[in-house]
């Protein structure tokens, strides 16, 4: 008999914001593959045409079932006031918002209670609609945490007590929890106090599904690069978890000894402006260039033309970049704070606050060719193996341990 999932998530490419609708797509059409059969929630109403029927419900078997709102995963309360002041259907604020889709996700489990055997919900935002959902159906449910506010906010000082209590509620009602890495994995012991033999470790992937798409090689990178430029990449949120402060004094210190190098910060986030004028006042914009938040093959793009991919975040439950940028051949130098830096061998690795270590490596691999061809190769055939396969093998076993240990 296959497995009927209940999912509560909150994106999906190419309605996504960040990893965590790269993670969703990647981890349900694998698990679907294995004959699992997914219903999944949204919380957003998006276009359900064509392409979503076509490469996750029509041919990998998922259904899906919208629910009208406004939210995005990293927004803030600032930002989400603003986005439902004109709407007037919805709450004030964020936290009205997750209270409103958790009553929902609880009336959607009765409706569809024949439906589905077990409910999923991923990260924080859907975790109330996953309790009411096992209040209402006596389903057993999974949370998988793909971040926590530990990580959002860079360390204990700044964790919004809300969010807090969402996320220990929901990891304390669920049946089983999943991590992305042994770092989340230890967070979650420490802070909220959940028993280890409660969470389960699931790396997150990449496959074809997920990757960036084709490069278009433009003009403009090929003539940096023929003037003897090299290209070092920030990629991710423009936000205090992800570092870009750091990645600013490291670029800072790289091009006092070697002027030829450009660094390139692609994303947006609530620091951008703040980023911007930071490179200002180091007396380096003219060697930082601010992309934007970048997709597709665009996005590859800029992988490929890049010298070295870095990735210092403060606090970094895994970090799907790091294998976007391994598959392309892109070495990576990566925070030993992130959930990647412990399942990729293939890299370099520094403490995100070691700006003078981080310099160091910068330097090495645009200056030494070798250095920079074997960290591409090695860390290019790595990658092959760290697939969305794999990590949907192990949610599947954690689903049938949870089954089973419901009908006992």
């Amino acid at each position: 008999m296959k497995t009927r999932v209940l999912m509560f998530g909150w994106e999906f490419p190419p309605h996504n914001s960040g990893g965590l609708g790269v993670a969703c797509q990647g981890l349900t059409r694998a698990l679907a593959a294995r004959g699992i059969e997914i219903t999944f929630v949204m919380p957003k109403k998006i276009q359900v045409g064509a392409p979503w029927a076509r490469f996750v419900f029509a041919e990998t078997g998922i259904q899906g079932r919208a629910v009208n709102s406004p939210l995005r995963p990293y927004i803030g309360s600032g930002n989400y006031s603003r986005a439902v002041h004109d709407i007037g259907i919805y709450g004030s604020d964020l936290f009205s918002e997750v209270q409103r889709y958790a009553l929902l996700g609880g009336q959607i489990a009765q409706e569809e209670e024949n439906q589905f055997d077990i409910i999923y919900a991923h990260d924080w935002l859907s975790f109330g609609a996953g309790i009411e959902a096992k209040r209402l159906s006596g389903k057993p449910l999974i949370v998988h945490v793909h971040a926590t506010d530990f990580d959002r906010c860079g360390g204990p000082m700044g964790v919004n007590q809300d969010v807090y209590a969402i996320e220990k509620e929901g990891m304390e009602v669920a049946d089983r929890v999943i991590a992305v890495s042994q770092y989340t994995k230890d967070l979650i012991v420490r802070f909220y106090g959940i028993p280890e033999s409660k969470i389960k470790v699931v790396h997150n992937g990449i496959d074809d599904s997920t990757e960036p798409g084709v490069a278009n090689d433009t003009l403009r990178l090929k003539h940096l690069k023929a003037a003897g430029y090299s290209i070092v990449l920030f990629l991710g949120r423009i936000t205090m978890q992800k570092g870009p402060d750091y990645f600013l004094r490291a670029a800072k210190s790289v091009l006092s000894r070697d002027p030829k190098v450009v660094f390139f910060l692609s994303g947006s986030g609530d620091m951008e402006r703040q980023i911007m004028d930071m490179a200002a006042k180091l007396g380096i914009s003219d060697r930082v260039l601010f992309t934007g938040f970048l997709r597709g093959n665009e996005r590859t793009e800029v992988y490929r033309a890049a010298d070295l991919f870095v990735m210092p975040s403060v606090s970094e439950p895994f970090g799907i970049t790091a294998l976007e940028a391994m598959k392309n051949g892109t070495p990576v130098l990566l925070s030993k704070q992130s959930g990647a830096a412990e399942k990729v061998r293939h890299a370099l690795k520094v403490d995100f606050w070691d700006v003078d270590e981080m310099t160091n490596k910068i330097l090495g691999v645009v200056h030494h060719k070798g250095l920079k061809q074997t960290l591409s190769e090695n860390g290019q055939q790595e990658v092959q193996a760290i697939t969305w396969e794999d990590a949907a093998g192990k949610v599947e076993n954690v689903l049938q341990e949870t089954l089973f240990a419901g009908v006992q």
